[in-house]
């Protein structure tokens, strides 16, 4: 049976059961703090600041399986994070002779803001996984449908027509600069060293020649980066993450929006491959990976505005403003996670149906293309009299069922022009090919 207070992530279905669900849960925050700690060691060890038999003994304790995960969480409430018990168990399991190498001049910030970024590394590159699988699906889609005409939707209504193969490209490309910029920061994440006021002040009481050196020898031991100075209360890594996440969760939002709208049952131009059913109606398909990813979209602005709001981090070490972040930053890595797992499922499996995108460029009787039968129509006609003309039989293409080419040709000034192809919603999609073209160049 499940425990009462297990995390099952009943309430979550967009990121349930994804790559970064369990790369971000407690059992991986536990094995990146006690990773933090043994490189500390390390580090220390690597500049003769601890013996070797430190490093080894700390690594060799340093097993998650010999934590408790419960008792470190309830124990982390006397001092306000879970780093202050952690270090007391593995101090304890290092052994009297060197377990006073463990966490030696660093300070509980110093461990979770380097654990949270080995977190985020490793959670980021899964989304940039699955973005970089959503990218290929969408290219497919684009080449394969760069000639499809379809209704372009202004302020919900008709306006001119498009192609689907542009907006698939559209959507292709804010996923690629989604990926640059979660790319961007992944490659920059920091540890964090600074002691108790961000001074490395115990580093040096501790017997360190050059206490400034040991930041960057605790990032070659991690494989982060060295940060120019300790960022305790400096977050700009943290605030980075927020606005990467935050945008691609916004970015894969507007690719569900769109699915979501086309796929309406009245519309029909695109469908999941793979709907969802219904716990009332039997009939019912739901796009339920749209929906998933649109409400990842929706949250993952408050998250975020939390980790901005953390910006604002009193003296050397802030009371709260760290703390609100925690929770936020796991948060926001799940949600976009899911919907990166979510958007790639989608798109390698979407149903696109271009008879129903064809059908409803009549569904206005032609008035789809007046834009461009203005244009024709006025070197013949004048400006005035074309426009006077044209909103007369758009009154009409209504009034009696029939399509605007259809009313036209039988306008005596214009028995002797052509206006087939003007009057073709499918021959007025502009450099839409052109740009799906360009917009496919990218890499």
């Amino acid at each position: 049976m499940t425990p009462a207070d297990a995390d099952t992530s009943l309430l979550a279905p967009g990121w349930a059961g994804s790559p970064v669900s369990a790369a971000t849960g407690d059992a991986a925050y536990l094995r990146a703090l006690l990773e933090a700690e043994t490189a500390l060691t390390r580090a220390q060890a690597a500049l003769g600041l601890a013996p070797a038999g430190a490093a080894s003994a700390v690594a060799d304790a340093a097993d998650p399986d010999r934590f408790d995960l419960p008792s470190l969480a309830e124990r982390a409430r006397s001092g306000g994070n879970p780093v202050i018990p952690l270090v007391a168990d593995l101090t304890r399991a290092a052994g009297e002779e060197y377990g006073p190498y463990v966490h030696r001049g660093a300070t509980s910030q110093d461990i979770l803001d380097t654990a949270t970024m080995l977190v985020a590394d490793r959670a980021l590159d899964l989304v940039l996984a699955d973005l970089a699988r959503t990218e290929r699906a969408l290219a497919a889609l684009a080449a394969a449908h760069r000639d499809t005409a379809m209704p372009g939707r202004t302020l919900t209504q008709h306006a001119v027509p498009t192609t689907f193969g542009l907006k698939a490209a559209g959507w292709r490309s804010l996923v690629l600069d989604a990926r640059d910029r979660i790319t961007a920061v992944r490659d920059c994440l920091p540890v964090q060293l600074g002691g108790a006021a961000g001074t490395l002040a115990a580093f040096g009481a501790y017997g360190a020649p050059d206490p400034a050196a040991l930041p960057a020898a605790y990032a070659r031991e991690l494989g982060l980066s060295a940060p120019p100075l300790p960022w305790h209360t400096l977050r700009t890594p943290v605030a980075d993450l927020a606005g990467c996440l935050a945008f691609t969760a916004g970015a894969l939002g507007k690719l569900a929006v769109d699915v979501l709208t086309l796929a309406r049952t009245e519309i029909g131009e695109v469908a999941e491959g793979t709907g969802g059913g219904s716990s009332a109606m039997p009939h019912k398909a739901n796009p339920v990976r749209a929906t998933l990813i649109a409400a990842a979209a929706r949250r993952a602005p408050h998250l975020a505005a939390t980790l901005y709001g953390s910006l604002a981090a009193e003296d050397e070490r802030p009371a709260g403003a760290w703390h609100a972040e925690w929770e936020p930053l796991r948060d926001l890595l799940r949600l976009t996670g899911g919907a990166a797992r979510d958007a790639a499922d989608l798109t390698e499996h979407l149903r696109v149906l271009p008879e129903a995108m064809r059908a409803h460029l009549g569904l206005t009787h032609g008035l789809i293309v007046s834009e461009r039968l203005s244009a024709e129509l006025a070197p013949l006609l004048g400006r005035s009299r074309a426009k006077a003309l044209l909103t007369e039989l758009a009154a009409r293409a209504y009034a009696e069922d029939r399509p605007l080419g259809e009313l036209l040709a039988e306008v005596p000034e214009l028995r002797e022009a052509d206006l087939t192809a003007a009057a073709d919603p499918a021959r007025y999609t502009g450099s839409a090919a052109e740009l799906t073209d360009r917009a496919l160049e990218r890499r």
